[in-house]
Order: structure tokens, then C-alpha cells, then sequence
């Protein structure tokens, strides 16, 4: 008697191994949602970030989700082994994580590409007044402008100079309109200010 339940209880464990098959696609569909429709911010994540993001929504599924809604599938399935409930509530639940994330992303992707416009339009500002105004020494290296965000709708944009450690940098208010460009007193570079690798630096 005691080995047929086992056999029946190995059974279920292998017709209901799922969910972690189901985990390592999700991670790749997940990285590539995030990548392809960021849920936030003014720009999507690296590879490597949107991986680890991706990884720690569906561990919070598996590790937290499954086993509550694992209790509700063998309250409505008594004979079915914990494991197995837990496994396909595990698979629905990245399933759903996926979802979720498509949903966010193409809700935020209208207010993503209002915010690149915006920054397309800061870009121009910042450039012409580079062009107009620094001196030639900066204004050679316009195409090499880098931008920081400071606030809403505020950015520093900066060119470098003929030193790593000296830019011409200004503040574009994209309020206005068109945007006011003020000159930034401190020739520090936003790699100084903000760090290299700041994700409030954009870079195109």
C-alpha cells in the first residue's frame, strides 16, 4: 500500500514539474518586455537590469504567491498533492507576472516616447545655444553632448572641452516654449556631477 502511494505521489510530482521550466521562459520573456516596454522611467534598462528585475517579480511568485494559491487549488482539489497545487499555481503565477508587465509597459509607453520628444527638443535647444554661444573650443564637440535630468522637465546638457575634467555645460527648462537655455557657471561634466554610470545621465 505504502509504495503505490509513493508511485502515485511520484506521479504527480513529475506530470506537475512545471514551474520552473515555466520560470526560465518567463525570465527571457520578461527581459525582453522590460527591455522592449520599460514599466518606468524615461528609458529601458540594460540587459542585465532588466534580467535581475525580471527575476525578483517572478521570485516573489514563486517563493510568496504560489504557496497561498496553492492552499486555494487543493482546497478545490482535496486529493491533489501540495506539491503539484503549489507547481501549477508556481506557473500561473510567472505566467501572470508577464502579463502584468506587458500590460504596465504598453500603459507607460505613451508617456515614454512624450518624454523622448521632450528630451529631442531640449537636445535641439541646448545644441543651438552651444553653437551660438560657447566657445569654439567646446562648440566643436557638440555632437558629443551628453544630458543629465535634474528634475521635471529641467536638464543640464553638456559639451566637453579640450579636458576631461571641463565642459560646457546649460540648463534647458522644456516649460517654456520655447525652452529657456541659461548657461551653467560650473564647467564640471555630468560624469563629475551626476557619476558615469548615474541613470539620470542620457546619453544620445
Amino acid at each position: 500500500m505504502g509504495e503505490r502511494v509513493w508511485t502515485a505521489r511520484l506521479r504527480w510530482r513529475l506530470r506537475g514539474a512545471t514551474m520552473w521550466p515555466a520560470f526560465l521562459v518567463a525570465l527571457v520573456v520578461d527581459t525582453v518586455l522590460l527591455r522592449a516596454l520599460p514599466i518606468a522611467g524615461d528609458q529601458a534598462p540594460d540587459v542585465f537590469a532588466a534580467a535581475l528585475l525580471g527575476c525578483f517579480f517572478n521570485l516573489i511568485a514563486v517563493a510568496v504567491g504560489a504557496p497561498l494559491l496553492g492552499r486555494l487549488v487543493r482546497r478545490r482539489r482535496p486529493a491533489l498533492p501540495r506539491v503539484v497545487a503549489d507547481d501549477r499555481a508556481g506557473t500561473g503565477l510567472v505566467a501572470a507576472v508577464a502579463a502584468v508587465l506587458l500590460a504596465i509597459g504598453i500603459v507607460h509607453h505613451p508617456v515614454l516616447e512624450a518624454r523622448a520628444r521632450e528630451f529631442d527638443v531640449q537636445a535641439a535647444a541646448a545644441r543651438a545655444f552651444v553653437l551660438e554661444r560657447a566657445p569654439r573650443r567646446f562648440a566643436s564637440n557638440v555632437d558629443r553632448m551628453d544630458t543629465m535630468k535634474q528634475g521635471p522637465r529641467l536638464y543640464r546638457s553638456c559639451v566637453p572641452g579640450p579636458t576631461r575634467r571641463r565642459s560646457f555645460c546649460v540648463f534647458v527648462d522644456t516649460r517654456a516654449h520655447p525652452p529657456a537655455v541659461i548657461g551653467d557657471h560650473d564647467q564640471s561634466p555630468n560624469s563629475v556631477l551626476a557619476g558615469p554610470d548615474n541613470p539620470g545621465r542620457i546619453a544620445r
